[in-house]
C-alpha cells in the first residue's frame, strides 16, 4: 500500500521553544491514522503544517509522492479543534461559500450542500443564521464544510468534542463511510476509545518527538503483560507460583499473570487438571494504558 502523505524530519521552532523536533510519519492511502499526544506535544502544529497554514523550519512533506505546496490544500479537508464559523451567515450560504473556496462549481456546491444537510438532519436549518444553532449543530455544519468538496485527505482535530454520544456515533459512521469511499483520514484526539474503534495505525508525540509508532494491533501486542481472564465452575482457582500469579479470583472469574518464561499450554493443561475450565483468554492493554505508560516513560527518560 502506497503512502498518501509523508512527513519527513519535520522541525518547527517558535523562538526558543521547539514544537517539533525531527518528526516523521507515513500515512498509507485509505488508512485511518491516529495522531496522539498530551497537550502541548506538537500535534496541532504538525496538522497546521500539513494543511499549509504555517511552514515548517525544515523537513519534507509529500502528498501522494510529490512535494506539498499551497495548491495541495484543495485535496485536504481540515476540521480544527478551534472551530471557526461566520455566525451571521446563513447555514447553506456558509457551507457553499467554503466549498467554493475549495474550487467546487456553484451548482455542485449547492447540490452537495442540500444532500449533506439532509444527511445530517439539518435541512430545516439551511436558511437560519449560524448563531441561532446549538453548539452541536454548528459543529455538524463545520463537518459538512470540511468534507463537502470530497477531499482525498481528511484531517480531524478532536472531532467529537462537544458531541453527545448519539451525534458522536453519527459522526464516526460518516467518517468511516468516507474512509470506505477511499479517503485517507488523520485523527488527533485524546479519546483513546475512539482510537481503538477507528484507527489502524498511530503516531504518539511527546515533547516534540515521536515516542511510539505503528499499527494499533502490533502496539497492543508489544505492550501486553501476559494477563489472562480465566472462567471456571469453581468459585476461585488455585495458586501456582511456578506458572502464574493470581491477581483476582472470585465467583468463577479470575485474572492471572502468566510467568513470562512459561508456555501458555502448560498453564491451560494445569488449570484443566485442577478445575473445570470454561473460559480462557488474553487481556491486551488498552490504548489509554499504553498512552499513559509511554508518555510517563518518555518524560522520565528526558528528565
Amino acid at each position: 500500500m502506497s503512502n498518501f502523505i509523508e512527513a519527513i524530519d519535520i522541525v518547527k521552532r517558535y523562538d526558543a521553544h521547539v514544537a517539533l523536533n525531527g518528526v516523521s510519519l507515513a500515512v498509507p492511502q485509505g488508512c485511518t491514522y491516529g495522531l496522539l499526544g498530551p497537550n502541548g506535544a506538537g500535534k496541532t502544529t504538525l496538522l497546521r503544517i500539513i494543511n499549509q497554514i504555517i511552514p515548517q523550519d525544515s523537513g519534507t512533506l509529500l502528498l501522494n509522492g510529490d512535494p506539498m505546496h499551497e495548491s495541495s490544500v484543495k485535496h485536504i479537508g481540515y476540521l480544527p479543534e478551534e472551530r471557526g464559523l461566520y455566525k451571521k451567515m446563513r447555514v447553506a450560504d456558509h457551507i457553499v461559500f467554503l466549498a467554493r473556496l475549495k474550487g467546487m462549481p456553484r451548482n455542485e456546491a449547492y447540490s452537495e450542500c442540500r444532500r449533506w444537510l439532509q444527511r445530517m438532519n439539518l435541512a430545516d436549518w439551511a436558511g437560519k443564521r449560524i448563531e441561532t444553532l446549538s453548539k452541536g449543530m454548528q459543529q455538524k455544519v463545520q463537518f459538512i464544510a470540511t468534507v463537502i468538496h470530497r477531499p482525498q485527505l481528511l484531517i480531524f482535530d478532536e472531532p467529537f468534542s462537544g458531541f453527545d454520544p448519539v451525534n458522536a456515533q453519527i459522526l464516526k459512521d460518516e467518517i468511516m463511510e468516507l474512509r470506505n469511499q477511499g479517503a485517507t483520514i488523520i485523527f488527533s484526539t485524546h479519546n483513546m476509545e475512539s482510537v481503538e474503534a477507528l484507527c489502524e495505525q498511530i503516531t504518539l508525540i511527546n515533547n516534540a518527538h515521536v515516542v511510539l509508532q505503528g499499527s494499533v494491533n502490533d502496539i497492543k501486542q508489544a505492550h501486553k503483560k501476559h494477563i489472562y481472564n480465566v472462567t471456571t465452575t469453581d468459585p476461585t482457582i488455585s495458586h501456582n507460583d511456578s506458572l502464574y500469579t493470581v491477581i483476582t479470583s472470585a465467583n468463577g472469574q479470575s485474572t492471572i499473570r502468566v510467568n513470562a518464561a512459561r508456555d501458555i499450554h502448560d498453564v491451560i493443561a494445569w488449570l484443566n487438571d485442577h478445575h473445570t475450565l470454561t473460559g480462557f483468554h488474553e487481556v491486551l492493554p488498552t490504548m489509554n494504558e499504553i498512552f499513559i505508560e509511554t508518555v510517563n516513560n518518555s518524560n522520565h527518560a528526558q528528565a
